[in-house]
This record gives structure tokens, C-alpha cells and sequence, in this order.
């Protein structure tokens, strides 16, 4: 079998033809409260150790580079002693090839680990975002109503990011300057374990200024990542909203807000900055007592003759390469608090689960298309209660339409039919399956919807309305493109399907990214089909056109129809008229109208003196 170099484990991965699907990590999150220890045990189990080999290899070849420390320290005594103390030049080049072999060696191997360790933490970070991503995309509706996406994006690509840096510095720290330390102290102690005691006499001193920077340090990298979150999300709602910001002339406003977000940001960057900074300064301030007592006690020593000039300049060239690794050990305490900040958050967010979980298979409708009902239904976001014991049927093969004032509940429907939430009280039977006994996978395959909001992404439009199918045929592409009265501007478009749509459509205008949406709606071909509002983007025209389209589509498809313009539902087979999360009133629009009540009050407030015909 060919064994793998090490530039296997330094080049980047291929990127795979398609992504695969992300694997739970090997150990659940940790509790953030419970403190560093299980962080980053749950750190190490779930994402460094399946890098076990590439990590022991990066290891090996940076104890390589701090041993050269030692080495070279010890190559001091020779070089003072044999050489320049003999007055002889003969063993000059050998003396002085070994040392430069050090330095060339000290040389490849920091080029070898740093370039490992790149790759490493570039895999490990894709990894944990993957998985984050993953994990976020199965939490319910209310956390993305009460999570910005720009703090998400911060927390996805920032936290990682941040931990992604940290772990890379500590375990250089580990396999490059505690060895060097070590071999460092090894040559001082062989040459004078008193001298080696004076060194370090100071180093008890640093143990309270320690511990009083951990939880200063875990502060400030905590608020300092919360800071981040809010300017991502200050600068998501700006460019989301730059219509809206352009034509009420807020730069002014906006840049300020964005500008008190910079400027707590800029206060705790420096707080952190000064918190990291105060450990290596005092080490700094330890390791010159430590020099001073050195050089009062070595120093008579030599000048009295019991000491050699050799082993003075070994031992003190010991000491003086300790140095830079001392203030960077220093430093990682400080660094370390910095990424547990960010990994408790990221922690955090694996720890969160759905408020309602689901089975991971469960009964399917045998009935094509199904029979939808709403028995006694509760439900609240938070709070604030949104439907407060609804009960109605939408029959197979038949429109429905839900109609009524805004705040009536009718998009939460949508919400509990398709499983972005669950009823509080009383049940949702999609074929009479009760949905909380239902797999999502299975509950949302049944599902076509097309909402007021028609979310496209940066893609072809192509891209936009296979969403991932592949066994979809350019005839039914064409198809649902024509019923969706969108093939006479996709074809003016200079590359056809293939035409980007801009990030958010932004391409496209409003009513085309509808028709879009409703083309890729009928595409998916599923048995039950949900409207909110498809039509309102639409001229007279274009929704008149359509509206006779929808009837073909809806046939042989249990749909279900959110319509504020009433005019758009009188021929619904059934209305379901909703106020304050109740069904008030049932029937056809003939039937209501006749009845006097909500519905006929809509209608009158809607069209005046205007009378439509049943």
C-alpha cells in the first residue's frame, strides 16, 4: 500500500462534485456555563480528532523546530571555550556549520508546520461551520425571528473564525515553545541548577496577575463578539434595506448607528488588546529579575575563575532564547479566553434544540391529493396568542380560500401545515395524519408554496427553479414556465433560464420574481399547493391571465389560497373567513355575501358600490 507524504496532509482538499451531507458531531455540545474543561474536550472529540494523524505529524516537526533552541545554546560553550579560548581556528568551521545547520533546520521545519497547520485549521473550520449551518437550518421558525441574519453570519463564519485562529496559536505553543523550554532549561540546569533557581526565582508572582486576566479577558472577548454580531446585522438591514435608506435620505442616520457600533467595538478590541498584553508584560518585567540575579550570581563566578567564559555565554544565551517562548505561553492564556469566548457561543447554539421534535419516519397520506383539517387549533408566538381555537376543512382536489383582516392568523396556517410550527392545542391532520406524528421530510414533500415574498437566490434562474431537483425534463421546465406567464420575459432576458437573478432577485422585478416563484412551485408537481398572496405583484393582465392558470394548476391538487383582494377568490369552492384566529364564517362567495356578516363587510370596504356577480 503507498504510504501518504506530507504533502498529502498539506495540500487543500478538492472541493467534491457535491457537498456531502454533514455529520452530527462525535460528542453533544457542552453546557457554555460549565466552564473550559468540557469546551474543550467537546473541541477536541468533535473536531481534532479525526485530524489525529495530521496533528501527532505537525507536532513531531515542531518539536524538530524547538529543540534547535536548546541545541544551539549548548553549541555556545564549544564555540567560546574550544575555539575562541584555545586561540585556535581549527575547529571554527565545524562549530559554525553546526550552527547554521540549526538555523536551516529551525528553517524547513517552521515551513513544514506552519503550512500543516493552515491546512488543518482550514478543514477543521469548514467542518465546524458545515455542521453548524447544518444544526441551525433544523431549528424551528421562532429562532430565526428572534436571531438576526447578520448575527447568525457572525456566528458562523466569526466565531469559527476566531477559534479557527486561537487553537492553531496554542498548539504551536504546546509542540514548538514548551519544548523549546524544555530544552532550553535542560542546558541551563546541566550547566548550574542555582543559576537556573535565580532565573526563574520571580515566576510566583505571575500566578494572581493570571487569574485576575482569565475572567477579565473571557469578558471582554464576550462582549467584543456580541459587538460583531450587531454590526453584522446593522450592515445586513442597510444593504437589505438600501431602497428604503436612499429614498427617507438615512445615510446620515445609518452611518451613525453603524458608527456606535464601531466605536464599542473599537473600546473593547482595546480593553482585550490591553488585558493580552499585561501577562507578557510581566514577564517581561520577571525575566529581567531574573537576568539581573543571574548576572550578580554567575557573574562573580567567572570573574573569580570558577566559572568559564563558555559556560557563562551558554547559559546566559539559554535564558535570553527563553524569552520570546515565555512571552508567547504568556500570551496564550489571554488567547485562549479569547477563542473559549467564542466556542461557548458556538456551543450555545449546538445546545439549542427544536421546541418540538419530530419522528424520524412516522405514517404517510395514502390518499392523493389528501384531505386538510384544522381541529380546535391554538397557537402563539411567544406570549401573544395568534389563533385561538381554529377549526375548518380544505377537501381534496378543491380551492379553499382563507380570507380576513391582517392579524387573523392566515400565514400561520401556512406555518402548521407545512411544519415550520407546531399547534400548542388541538391537531393539524393533513389525510387525517395527525403532522406532529409525522417525518418533516415527508410532511413538507407534499407541500407546493408560492408567498408574497418571493425569495430567489443568486442563481440562474434555472438554478432557482429546480432548487436541487434533477430528474426534472426541459419540457416540464417550458411547461411551468408558460403556466406561470413568465416565458415571455425569460425569453428577452440575454441568456434565457440561464440569466442570474441578482441577490434576491434583484434582477428581476417584482412581479417576474413571482412568477418565478410560482413557476417553481408548479414544477415541484406535489399533491397540495399554498398561496399567500401569489398574484399581488401582478398587473390586471398578467393576474387575470394567471388566475386562469392557477385554476388548471390547481386541478387534481388540494389547494389552499391566502388572498387579501377578494375579487380573487370568487370562485374559491370554499372561503374561510378568519378574524382574530377563529374561522367566523364558511362558504361560497355567494353564501357569505348573503350572510351580511365579516365577509360582506370586507367586500363592501374593498369595492364601494362596485358589485361582484357570484
Amino acid at each position: 500500500m503507498r504510504q501518504r507524504g506530507v504533502w498529502h496532509y498539506i495540500t487543500p482538499m478538492k472541493a467534491p462534485s457535491a457537498p456531502p451531507d454533514p455529520q452530527p458531531a462525535a460528542l453533544p455540545p457542552p453546557d457554555p456555563a460549565t466552564g473550559d474543561g468540557p469546551l474543550a474536550r467537546w473541541f477536541w472529540h468533535s473536531y481534532l480528532r479525526p485530524e489525529t494523524g495530521p496533528l501527532l505529524l505537525a507536532f513531531l516537526i515542531m518539536v524538530i523546530e524547538g529543540s534547535t533552541l536548546g541545541l544551539l545554546s549548548y553549541m555556545l560553550e564549544p564555540l567560546f571555550d574550544r575555539v575562541f579560548g584555545s586561540g585556535s581556528s581549527s575547529g571554527l568551521w565545524l562549530v559554525g556549520g553546526a550552527i547554521f545547520g540549526l538555523f536551516a533546520l529551525r528553517a524547513a521545519t517552521s515551513l513544514a508546520s506552519k503550512t500543516l497547520l493552515a491546512s488543518i485549521s482550514q478543514r477543521v473550520a469548514s467542518v465546524m461551520q458545515s455542521r453548524l449551518l447544518a444544526h441551525l437550518l433544523q431549528l424551528d421558525m421562532r429562532f430565526f425571528q428572534d436571531n438576526s441574519p447578520g448575527a447568525l453570519i457572525e456566528r458562523v463564519q466569526g466565531d469559527t473564525a476566531a477559534v479557527q485562529g486561537i487553537w492553531i496559536s496554542i498548539l504551536a505553543g504546546v509542540g514548538r515553545d514548551v519544548v523549546a523550554l524544555i530544552g532550553l532549561f535542560a542546558v541551563a540546569l546541566t550547566i548550574d541548577p542555582w543559576w537556573t533557581l535565580a532565573a526563574v526565582v520571580g515566576t510566583p508572582l505571575l500566578i494572581l496577575p493570571a487569574a485576575i486576566l482569565r475572567r477579565y479577558l473571557r469578558r471582554k472577548a464576550t462582549l467584543l463578539r456580541d459587538q460583531a454580531g450587531l454590526r453584522a446585522t446593522r450592515l445586513d438591514e442597510i444593504f437589505h434595506g438600501i431602497q428604503a435608506v436612499k429614498l427617507n435620505r438615512m445615510e446620515a442616520h445609518q452611518t451613525g448607528r453603524f458608527d456606535a457600533i464601531l466605536s464599542r467595538i473599537v473600546t473593547a478590541e482595546t480593553k482585550a488588546a490591553f488585558g493580552r498584553a499585561v501577562l507578557p508584560s510581566l514577564v517581561d518585567v520577571i525575566t529581567g529579575l531574573g537576568f539581573l540575579a543571574v548576572l550578580v550570581l554567575g557573574g562573580r563566578e567567572v570573574a573569580a575563575g570558577t566559572r568559564t567564559t563558555g559556560e557563562f555565554m551558554a547559559f546566559f544565551s539559554a535564558m535570553v532564547l527563553t524569552f520570546q517562548p515565555i512571552r508567547r505561553l504568556g500570551d496564550m492564556a489571554g488567547l485562549w479566553q479569547i477563542g473559549a469566548a467564542s466556542l461557548q457561543r458556538i456551543a450555545a447554539l449546538f445546545a439549542m434544540q427544536p421546541a418540538h421534535r419530530r419522528p424520524a419516519s412516522g405514517p404517510r397520506p395514502a390518499q392523493q391529493p389528501p384531505r386538510l383539517a384544522f381541529e380546535d387549533v391554538h397557537f402563539a408566538y411567544g406570549d401573544q396568542p395568534v389563533l385561538r381555537g381554529l377549526s375548518f376543512t380544505a377537501e381534496p382536489g378543491q380551492l379553499t380560500a382563507l380570507v380576513g383582516p391582517s392579524g387573523a392568523g392566515k400565514s400561520t396556517v401556512f406555518h402548521l401545515l407545512t411544519g415550520l410550527s407546531d399547534p400548542s392545542q388541538g391537531h393539524v391532520r393533513i389525510d387525517g395524519i395527525d403532522t406532529t406524528r409525522m417525518a418533516l421530510p415527508d410532511q413538507r414533500a407534499l407541500f407546493s408554496a408560492v408567498s408574497q415574498d418571493s425569495a430567489l437566490f443568486d442563481e440562474s434562474l434555472r438554478d432557482n427553479l429546480l432548487l436541487g431537483q434533477s430528474d426534472v425534463t426541459a419540457d416540464q421546465i417550458t411547461r411551468a414556465i408558460e403556466t406561470a406567464q413568465a416565458a415571455g420575459f425569460v425569453a428577452a432576458l440575454p441568456q434565457g433560464i440561464d440569466t442570474p437573478a441578482g441577490p434576491r432577485g434583484s434582477n428581476l422585478s417584482g412581479g417576474q420574481r413571482q412568477r418565478i416563484a410560482i413557476a417553481r412551485a408548479l414544477l415541484r408537481d406535489t399533491p397540495i399547493l399554498l398561496m399567500d398572496e401569489a398574484t399581488s405583484a401582478l398587473d390586471a393582465a398578467s393576474e387575470a391571465a394567471l388566475a386562469t392558470a392557477m385554476e388548471q394548476a390547481a386541478a387534481g391538487r388540494t389547494t389552499l389560497v391566502i388572498a387579501h383582494r377578494l375579487a380573487t377568490v370568487r370562485h374559491a369552492h370554499r372561503i374561510v373567513v378568519m378574524d382574530q384566529g377563529r374561522a367566523v364564517e364558511i362558504g361560497t362567495h355567494a353564501e357569505l355575501l348573503a350572510q351580511g356578516g365579516l365577509y360582506a363587510t370586507l367586500h363592501a370596504l374593498q369595492f364601494k358600490d362596485q358589485e361582484l356577480q357570484p
